[in-house]
């Protein structure tokens, strides 16, 4: 019985030493290509015509070639300040595009190889760029543009075929007529609608009815300044990215309680991040960990969150992952399954790739795709 212990004791530590060799080679990227599991898309957000960039993505995460499919709209070419784009609904069939340039919205049909285009309506409003789906509802955020239009959130249904049929009386304001807004989504649960504004340190939520159309604004103070991306949590958790204003080395992020009645209290205020314009935010699938993009000072930011929403640093002086010099990281994306953290860079034209160790939550680098156009915005991955 001993002898015959010890040997199974011997071939589980060799077969647990080949998984963590595996592990290894993956998060190092050295594994060989293997055949595509997914895709990373993008916008070029160009003034002549803006098109999808679709990115064929391998077992171990690498990005090869995009493919190109023009969204029938135009964009600005410019920063956007925005967060979610381009996104895909919860089953990634079907993938949305703002139109900033032209104040429309189009859809397209996922397939394994492709886009279908599937349909264009307008937004609702002048500058459209953020959107946010759960079943059937659709919601984009119109940021109002250079010609004075209001800013504001309007609605739609959408059906299998991705098809968008705008809600009436479902567009409603902000907190004010021109807030520099960031993003849109809803909750979890689809009882709520977060919008973030920059230029206000507002944040506003607005409670989804049975119908789809909203009520709101309900408007509160953020708990830091130049509220940005944001991200849910488990347990009604809300984690805020604040740029500061883009102060040297400013850069927060905060945590809330989404309570019952939409109100939001503070768990965690203000963390330091110690980098500039901390503005991105996406969490890990469990939850235990969230990544922040500095777009100033070309890094990423890991944090610790605990059980109850409270906010750490994972790496002390909060350079956890770095991207190319120069770039100017505007979007963050993780791939459905966890293991692969996306950063856009519309400077340089960049999409890094990082592992995620889904035990520590460090993200190590291991390619970096360059050749995209100036001003390209949203990231979106399955």
């Amino acid at each position: 019985m001993k002898t015959f212990t010890l040997k199974k004791l011997a071939s589980l530590t060799t077969a647990t030493a080949a998984t963590m060799s595996l592990s290894m080679s993956f998060y190092a990227g050295a594994a060989s290509a293997q055949e595509p599991r997914g895709a990373v898309y993008t916008m070029t957000n160009s003034t002549s015509g803006n098109k999808v960039l679709m990115y064929k993505r391998d077992n171990t995460g690498r990005l090869g070639t995009p493919l190109q499919f023009a969204t029938g709209g135009t964009g600005t070419g410019g920063s956007l300040g925005n967060q979610n784009a381009v996104i895909l609904d919860r089953a990634n069939n079907c993938l949305y595009v703002v139109n900033p340039g032209s104040n429309n919205i189009t859809s397209f049909l996922v397939k394994p190889d492709t886009l279908v285009p599937a349909d264009k309506v307008s937004s609702g409003g002048r500058q459209p760029i953020s959107v946010t789906t759960r079943e059937n509802l659709l919601y984009v955020l119109n940021a109002g543009g250079s010609a004075g239009g209001s800013d504001n959130i309007s609605g739609f249904t959408v059906n299998s075929d991705c098809k968008m049929l705008p809600m009436t009386s479902s567009t409603r304001p902000l907190s004010a007529a021109n807030t520099a807004p960031a993003q849109i989504q809803f909750t979890p649960d689809g009882k709520w609608l977060i919008v973030t504004e920059k230029a206000t340190n507002k944040i506003d939520t607005y409670s989804v009815l049975v119908s789809g159309r909203t009520v709101g604004p309900r408007v509160q103070n953020s708990a830091g300044t130049t509220p940005f991306g944001f991200a849910f949590g488990k347990r009604d958790q809300l984690y805020v990215s604040e740029a500061a204003a883009g102060g040297p080395n400013a850069g927060t992020v905060s945590s809330y309680k989404i309570k019952s009645n939409g109100d939001l209290q503070v768990l965690t205020s203000s963390l330091p991040t110690t980098e500039t314009a901390t503005c991105w935010v996406v969490v890990s699938n469990d939850g235990r960990f969230a990544y922040v993009s500095n777009t100033g000072s070309q890094s990423i930011s890991a944090l610790k969150v605990g059980f109850f929403g409270d906010l750490s640093l994972l790496t002390p002086g909060g350079r956890s992952g770095v991207t190319p010099p120069n770039s100017s990281v505007i979007d963050l994306a993780l791939s459905n399954d966890g293991l692969n953290l996306y950063a856009l860079d519309n400077r340089v034209g960049t999409i890094t790739v990082f592992g995620v160790n889904l035990v520590s939550g460090g993200i190590p680098k291991f390619q970096v795709v360059t050749g995209l156009p100036v001003g390209s915005n949203g990231l979106a991955v399955r």
